[in-house]
């Protein structure tokens, strides 16, 4: 089984309950998972969202939608991915984060493809970026994510589910999926409200007449319109994740 998880909470530090906020008439987790569930490759999807009492009315929702939901540890990410491995008992694991409402699932096609085309341990596109922030797709077994459950003590390594694997390639395998073009300075996350206000004016230009938009349709959108792109271009990529990268990759 190629099983995607989507890691949700509500308690984002930056901008809480984006989650949950309104797209196109619905909450924004629902828009992107109507995305996700375009991709081929993946058999099944669950959404891993915590057992904090804020994290309830996210289940809720996801639960009446007939989605999956598992929910494990707040602060330990790992362990809220295995809960979810041994529950599903997948062969191959995507992990995908609840703030990317562009994500693309040909690009997560693309990616699974790549995984199993190479055998590595892991495959991504974010090492290095060069697609837009927003369109993160990482691939691994379940022997890896074992492996890393068993290895990572940092805190933050437990909380950024992939990133021992990152800081040890000695011991994963990995290859990385690249555009031709490096779009990494485009900003298609929500992290903070203008991040929010670009998807949402994103969303109006295209989904009322086109519901399966493409990132071509989305780069299109932003020729045709530049100013969308200035509304959250001051954001720096990853700024959350940095100070662990600079501490943790050898």
């Amino acid at each position: 089984m190629i099983l995607g998880i989507l890691q949700a909470r509500m308690s984002s530090r930056r901008l809480p309950g984006k989650v949950l906020e309104a797209l196109q008439g619905q909450p924004m987790i629902l828009r992107q998972i109507e995305r996700i569930q375009r991709a081929q490759r993946l058999d099944n999807l669950v959404v891993a969202t915590s057992d904090a009492p804020a994290d309830t009315p996210l289940a809720d929702v996801c639960t009446a939608h007939g989605l999956n939901v598992v929910r494990g540890s707040l602060n330990d990410v790992l362990d809220r991915f295995l809960a979810v491995a041994r529950t599903y008992r997948p062969q191959t694991i995507v992990r995908l984060t609840a703030d990317c409402p562009l994500t693309d699932p040909h690009l997560i096609d693309r990616v699974i493809e790549r995984y199993i085309e190479t055998g590595a341990d892991y495959a991504g596109n974010i090492d290095p970026p060069t697609w837009p922030d927003g369109l993160d797709v990482e691939v691994f077994s379940r022997e890896a994510l074992d492996r890393t459950h068993a290895e990572a003590r940092d805190p933050a390594c437990r909380e950024h589910v992939t990133l021992h694997m990152h800081a040890h390639p000695e011991q994963f395998t990995r290859v990385n999926v690249s555009h031709t073009t490096d779009l990494s300075a485009m900003r298609w996350t929500v992290d903070y409200p203008e991040d929010l206000d670009f998807v949402r004016q994103v969303y109006a230009g295209l989904y009322p007449h086109n519901p399966a938009f493409t990132m071509q349709d989305i780069l299109a959108l932003l020729e045709r319109q530049p100013g969308l792109a200035r509304i959250n271009q001051h954001r720096q990529r990853n700024e959350a994740l940095q100070p662990a990268q600079d501490i943790h990759t050898p």
